[in-house]
């Protein structure tokens, strides 16, 4: 692709302490072209996510625009994660304000770089799924010109929004649902493969050696702020996962499996079934990452980060 790019990228967020850091580390990299930022309502409300993601690229000296996308799910209510990202998504980290948004919605953006693109993209959703949804569910012949999904979703066992369900998932499963049968390239980044990047004291003291430019001190501090579930030593990152698979896929392992994603009404709402064991004799429509180097997720965080302003 030239330019030491290997991907050109849409990603679709909800920012969101671990998605600020996420597109942070985006952006640091060669290997990316970033195309567009498209913002959801999820972490917290569409107003707060939007302005985040706006401060976390304007930080970075980056011009890649920023759309603002769906406020709710497809069907149902919006309810956020404010306990774990708190009120202002960033855990009260301040950031400098933002420019403009980009003029057009998410969705519409989205088909739009996909109808002009001369290469197949790569779409990486680490929020609900609903911009990427409709956009594929409106015009699902630009399925084709994706080269990946890259998802931030679901679990094979425990969920973190409820006991059944990952946040992402659980927000907007209709959405999933629609994305999983799109028939193209789907790579699914779990709770359980995002509980082996746990943010400790000590990583977080090794982040801070790396630099003291402004996106690495308020990536550290975003961090530092960042609850810890009782279950675990440290706090997962989920997101910037999703993009270190693109950047090194070394450092991951998995297997192709059947996904599917439960819509109905009640406690199961929001489950990813995932087939690891091909029990049901379903094809396979996702690659789902299990096991992480984490050392060198945190080694290459570090080092890009430290590049930024």
């Amino acid at each position: 692709m030239g330019n030491g790019v290997t991907h050109h990228v849409i990603i679709d967020c909800d920012p969101g302490t671990d998605d600020a850091v996420a597109l942070w580390l985006a952006l640091a990299s060669p290997e990316l072209s970033v195309e567009a930022i498209t913002v959801a309502g999820g972490n917290v409300g569409l107003e707060q996510t939007l302005g985040n993601a706006r401060a976390v690229v304007s930080l970075t000296g980056a011009r890649v625009p920023v759309h603002a996308g769906a406020a709710r799910p497809l069907l149902g209510r919006f309810t956020s994660a404010a306990r774990v990202h708190g009120q202002d998504g960033l855990n009260g980290v301040s950031l400098p304000a933002g420019g403009p948004p980009a003029p057009g919605l998410a969705a519409d953006a989205i088909r739009a770089r996909l109808r002009t693109a001369t290469i197949p993209l790569t779409l990486i959703g680490i929020g609900p799924a609903t911009n990427i949804a409709l956009a594929l569910a409106t015009e699902p012949t630009l399925a084709a010109r994706i080269a990946e999904i890259v998802l931030m979703s679901g679990a094979w066992g425990e969920g973190n929004a409820t006991p059944a369900a990952e946040f992402n998932a659980w927000s907007d499963p209709e959405a999933l649902a629609i994305v999983l049968a799109c028939g193209r390239p789907i790579t699914l980044v779990t709770l359980e493969l995002t509980a082996q990047a746990l943010v400790t004291p000590s990583r977080i003291a090794a982040l801070r050696r790396c630099g003291r430019n402004a996106c690495l001190r308020a990536a550290c501090d975003i961090l530092a702020a960042a609850p810890s579930p009782a279950r675990m030593h440290g706090a997962p990152l989920h997101d910037p996962c999703a993009i270190a698979w693109l950047l090194r896929p070394d450092l991951f392992s998995g297997r192709d499996c059947a996904v599917r994603i439960e819509t109905s009404d009640g406690e199961g709402r929001g489950r990813t079934h995932i087939d690891r064991w091909q029990l049901t004799g379903q094809p396979a429509n996702a690659h789902v990452l299990e096991r992480l180097d984490a050392d060198g997720f945190f080694d290459l965080l570090g080092r890009r980060l430290a590049a930024l302003p």
